[in-house]
């Protein structure tokens, strides 16, 4: 609103009869106090209009009317109460507000000093009716304001209904109000929760002047555990299951551990003994190469050297062969495989022209 004053009063105009750009001293200063005006009165409608949103923030949230052993003044006096939030996130002061229980201040008809005579004025000068976010303030209905800040002229009769209203600082804004019901002793119409549209009334035990009234309780987790399992079967079952558990988990383990070192012992003695018998195997190759050089070598003799050389070369060649087709590199270990050629073949079996 301010910007489009700002536009309105800055827009160009002329004076009849002169041209647009001849402006004498006095029109000038004139037209300065024109928008020094605009400019304060745009200022003004924001702030009522910035306090007048502030106001519509503060609710009444609880009212008792039939007060035995509940709140106490500081005079150690019991009456009626009434219990104002503010529902924002920022501060705003009460002081100025009004509060009243008579339904005749709802006459329009009414001016102001005679609707503000009906009411009770929440008074300056203490700082309890700076209400934060979120605060509760209390104020008693005893019709004695001389009592202290948070006594109002009003009264509420006790065990019947009543009608309590929030008026804003002019007296004529209507900012708040209900219709409390006839209540028993000690107990209180309430909103649900802070600031809610919904009511209800109160026991005595859930009455909570000064503080929000929904307060959620948590339950802890061992009074829990004491509701749903009260004879503690649950608990044994759930720890016993956890012990077996891990007592399975470590047989499988150390199972698993056995079989595995098991297999280790097993491969490991069987590379021990497999050295022995290949040395077996070539100790047997080599007595049978032996039995059979000596044979053909006796049989050669006996023929008078006729056969000798031919004897001897055919030994020889098989040597020749078995040193580059036959041995097979090892450490520390010797094969000998017979190999079966026309050079092998014994001296009756072999022909001579």
């Amino acid at each position: 609103m301010t910007a489009c004053l700002c536009a309105l009063i800055n827009k160009p105009y002329t004076i009849r009869g002169q041209a647009p750009n001849h402006i004498t001293l006095k029109q000038k200063k004139h037209q300065d106090m024109k928008k020094t005006v605009f400019l304060l009165c745009a200022l003004m409608a924001g702030t009522i209009s910035m306090f007048g949103q502030g106001a519509r923030n503060i609710k009444i949230n609880e009212v008792l009317t039939n007060n035995k052993a509940n709140l106490q003044d500081e005079y150690g006096n019991r009456g009626a109460w009434v219990e104002l939030t503010n529902i924002a996130f920022s501060t705003y002061d009460v002081r100025g507000m009004y509060i009243t229980t008579d339904r005749r201040v709802l006459d329009k008809n009414l001016s102001v000093p005679e609707r503000t005579a009906m009411m009770s004025c929440i008074p300056n000068g203490d700082s309890r009716t700076s209400m934060s976010a979120r605060e509760h303030l209390v104020f008693f209905l005893n019709g004695n304001p001389a009592q202290g800040t948070l006594h109002l002229g009003v009264k509420a009769a006790s065990g019947e209904p009543v009608w309590v209203a929030l008026y804003d600082g002019n007296g004529i804004d209507l900012i708040d109000s209900v219709s409390v019901p006839a209540l028993a002793a000690d107990q209180s119409y309430a909103r649900l929760k802070d600031g809610a549209v919904q009511w209800e009334v109160k026991s005595p035990d859930s009455v909570t002047p000064g503080i929000e009234n929904f307060i959620q309780k948590s339950e802890t987790k061992i009074a829990k555990i004491k509701r749903d399992d009260p004879h503690g079967f649950g608990i044994s079952v759930l720890s016993m299951g956890i012990v077996f558990f891990c007592l399975a988990l470590l047989y499988v383990f150390f199972r698993v551990l056995g079989l595995f070192m098991s297999h280790k012992q097993a491969l490991k003695k069987a590379g021990k003994i497999q050295p022995i018998k290949a040395a077996v195997k070539t100790g047997e190759k080599i007595a049978e190469t032996g039995h059979k050089t000596k044979v053909i070598l006796k049989d050669g003799l006996q023929t008078g050297g006729i056969d000798k050389e031919i004897y001897m070369a055919v030994i020889a060649m098989a040597l020749k062969q078995y040193e580059d087709d036959v041995h097979d590199i090892e450490s520390n270990i010797i094969t000998i495989k017979p190999h079966h050629t026309n050079w092998n073949i014994y001296p009756e079996e072999t022909i001579i022209p």
